[in-house]
């Protein structure tokens, strides 16, 4: 309660002082719910790289995925090391979507061949997933499902056609959440419709895919095995758990620093309005620093009193800038769900931390002017006017 009392002698300096605190907070909060939601997509693209190959195309003019043919499955699965090879079907949910933060919303549909290898496991909140044979039925992410307005059982529309929803997936915080799951055929169907006239002249419907996903034998290296499908396979991009992390997590983890820094510098300017407000509060109890050392207080314990006032302005300010992100947060989602755009993901490790970064800006903030306060000659602050 004294600590209380010495921090609000001077209200609205004291409020200030917190009031930038928070600031840097919210931002950090903000900030680092963007980053948290880029981490988390990219976990979820590592653990799916971890043990598979994926092999596509490279984008052509006019068209963003190249079509493949399934003709090229047997080729394949000759490889020495590749047990099976999947094909499957990628692309937008929304053809004319403009770019958006993350991952898109998205269309697949697999043969199914690997399903009992897949590592990746999905659960579902509701109803089932696909199986062989499936026609004209969906299962969707959980982000989709106001997007959609779907319920289970109900019939969703993707690209003008319809479809029974028989499953809604459990949140996975990663793609899974924005995907509509499709059976292959049907797939097919939507994906040679999008293609271009003269493309769609030398294909097949039922031969086409979009990539293929290879599982490796047991025991076979998906690194070595994705340069030896490169080798053997030019023209196509194959990709091994190794190149991902090159290509996906080297880049998100710059985007991440460069958010982080960003918020972690408006944090470090409310803590210069922390020392200040502790400098100016030791010069003008100056006075009562000389009664309490004459009394008998120790260097400790004047250096303990000034420590938990700018503690208690760190803890304040980062509960104040917590609970205003997590508004920010919340709302900002919501307004998101509603198109499947959710952006922020607000974690429990980014909340605590958040939080005692602010403490402990807060104490090392109040050094200097604690170690002042204590190194006063008692005699001299008496006299001090």
């Amino acid at each position: 309660m004294r600590t209380f009392r010495n921090v609000f002698r001077r209200k609205l300096r004291a409020f200030l002082t917190i009031f930038g605190i928070t600031i840097g907070v919210f931002a950090l909060v903000v900030m680092g719910s963007m980053a948290e939601k880029i981490t988390l997509l990219v976990d979820g693209g590592t653990r799916f790289y971890s043990d598979k190959v994926t092999v596509s195309q490279g984008s052509t003019a006019g068209f963003s995925i190249s079509p493949l043919s399934t003709d090229k499955i047997p080729e394949i699965e000759s490889f020495d090391g590749v047990k099976i090879a999947s094909a499957d079907i990628t692309m937008q949910l929304d053809k004319e979507q403009a770019a958006t933060f993350g991952v898109p919303d998205l269309i697949v549909g697999s043969d199914l061949r690997g399903r009992d290898l897949e590592s990746f496991k999905v659960h579902y909140a509701e109803g089932r997933p696909l199986q062989p044979g499936d026609s004209g039925k969906a299962t969707i992410g959980s982000d989709l499902v106001r997007k959609l307005n779907a319920h289970l059982g109900d019939t969703i529309t993707v690209r003008d056609r319809q479809f029974e929803l028989i499953g809604i997936v459990d949140k996975t915080f990663t793609i899974p959440d924005n995907t509509v799951d499709i059976p292959f055929a049907d797939a097919q169907d939507i994906f040679y419709n999008d293609l271009p006239d003269l493309v769609k002249a030398n294909l097949k419907p039922r031969q086409l895919a979009s990539g293929f996903t290879i599982y490796p034998q047991p025991g076979v290296d998906p690194n070595r095995l994705a340069v030896e499908i490169q080798d053997r396979m030019p023209g196509y991009d194959a990709i091994g758990p190794a190149k991902f992390q090159e290509q996906v997590t080297n880049t998100t983890r710059i985007f991440t620093t460069i958010v982080f820094g960003v918020a972690l510098i408006s944090l470090l300017v409310g803590g210069l309005s922390v020392i200040n407000t502790m400098t100016m509060s030791v010069f003008e109890r100056t006075r009562e620093v000389g009664i309490r050392k004459s009394l008998g207080a120790s260097d400790g314990r004047i250096i303990r009193q000034f420590l938990s006032e700018s503690a208690f302005i760190g803890a304040v300010g980062g509960l104040s800038g917590l609970f205003f992100g997590w508004l920010f947060v919340l709302a900002a989602n919501a307004a998101g769900e509603a198109s499947g755009t959710q952006i922020f993901q607000l974690t429990n490790r980014l909340a605590l931390g958040s939080v005692l970064f602010a403490v402990v800006l807060g104490v090392l903030s109040g050094l200097y002017p604690s170690w002042h306060a204590a190194r006063m000659n008692p005699v001299k602050a008496l006299r001090y006017e």
